[in-house]
């Protein structure tokens, strides 16, 4: 079901000024006229009730209308969240996982250069407001009320840098899933030979990060790095995928066992 998200909070008194894009998509394609009500997301995923104020000349104003308590019509749910760690592809693969990701409730998409990523450097301004873009379309298109944040393209040492001091900074379990287009022999920590989500998946993590390589996938040096990092390595059937069907697929994996968490039990070794 398509729905409208809203660039910015609104003010005290509830009210939103948009212009541009948003003005266009409301007024001459939806041809809203004052005093409508039409549902909207807030930034952060909430669901809330939007009145057509008024209409002057290319801004319109809308007041978003709250529940009885106070409070938006409606909170995200207490799923776990999902982070994808993307290294970047080449051309413009990373519009599709992008778009991919947004649909499939990603809650961040953390982009950064991996040794066998063709792009070397971060993705310029023209392109990651591109990237903005296409997760807003893609949430509007898919009615997902997670709220995908995008980060700027990192060096593989900075996102090692930002996975410590996020799993520092969370209080809530967290797992990190590196998944790989082939097996990884003599792992240099032990416990890693689980080879199952449902294993990983069985401590019931309250973020999950999955992290996919590039074309090539990821170098044997940057596999264990990311062991040494908490990663758990595992490989999802016999086929290698492209990098942009990795992204979606191992994501639609995740989310499906953490949706039906409560319908499965792990089924302990003879």
């Amino acid at each position: 079901m398509k729905q409208f998200l809203l660039n910015r909070e609104p003010d005290r008194d509830g009210l939103v000024r948009l212009d541009g894009s948003d003005y266009r998509y409301l007024i001459k394609v939806r041809r809203l006229a004052t005093g409508e009500i039409f549902t909207a997301l807030l930034p952060n995923g909430d669901e809330t009730q939007v009145q057509v104020i008024a209409i002057d000349g290319s801004t319109l104003t809308v007041k978003c209308e709250a529940g009885e308590a106070g409070e938006p019509l409606n909170n995200t749910d207490s799923h776990p969240q999902i982070i994808l760690f993307q290294a970047l592809p080449k051309g413009d693969k990373m519009d599709l996982i992008v778009r991919q990701a947004a649909e499939g409730g990603i809650a961040q998409i953390v982009p950064f250069v991996s040794a066998f990523s063709v792009a070397k450097t971060g993705a310029g301004g023209q392109k990651f407001s591109r990237w903005e873009k296409i997760i807003k379309e893609a949430r509007q298109q898919s009615g997902s009320k997670i709220a995908t944040s995008l980060h700027v393209p990192m060096s593989i040492e900075e996102l090692f840098d930002y996975w410590k001091k996020f799993r520092e900074e969370e209080k809530e379990g967290t797992a990190g899933i590196l998944f790989h287009h082939r097996e990884i022999e003599n792992s240099p920590k032990k416990g890693l030979e689980q080879k199952s989500l449902h294993g990983y998946l069985n401590n019931d993590p309250k973020i999950v990060t999955l992290a996919i390589g590039p074309e090539g996938g990821f170098s044997d040096k940057e596999a264990a790095l990311f062991m040494e990092n908490g990663f758990k390595p595992i490989t999802i059937g016999d086929t290698i995928l492209r990098t942009e069907t990795a992204a979606l697929y191992c994501a639609a994996a995740i989310r499906v066992l953490l949706l039906e968490k409560d319908s499965w039990e792990m089924k302990q070794p003879k």
